[in-house]
């Protein structure tokens, strides 16, 4: 089989119309089978969607959902973002802006639009 890989001086026409069928074949059937699951991916997504959804935290009968107030919600994302900005460098936290002259620059000027149209 490798001689014949190797030795492209006696391929014939037979084996080169059999080999760039099978190719095409090949390249063909992958893409029908990629509409087939591309088209598939929202019932498997809405499937999987449906049973995570049905299996939240297990309660014990007559067990109400805790309910966690607003400011304790707000208390404990202040404390995350407190203790990630941390780790970083302190930082002066200062903005400076500064005015930058700037030179005539013809790239947003009217005078030189793609449509200079001469009105006669």
């Amino acid at each position: 089989m490798m001689t014949f890989l190797i030795n492209v001086e006696n391929w014939e026409w037979s084996d080169i119309y059999v080999i760039t069928a099978v190719g095409y074949s090949i390249v063909f059937l992958v893409l029908v089978l990629l509409i087939y699951v591309y088209k598939l991916l929202p019932v498997i997504l809405s499937f999987s969607k449906r049973k995570s959804s049905s299996s939240g935290p297990v309660r014990a009968k007559g067990e109400k959902e805790a309910f966690v107030p607003g400011e304790v919600n707000a208390a404990i994302g202040l404390s995350l973002l407190m203790y990630f900005n941390e780790q970083h460098e302190d930082e002066s936290n200062v903005i400076t802006i500064k005015r930058v002259a700037r030179t005539y620059s013809p790239w947003n000027s009217k005078i030189y639009g793609l449509r200079n149209v001469l009105s006669r």
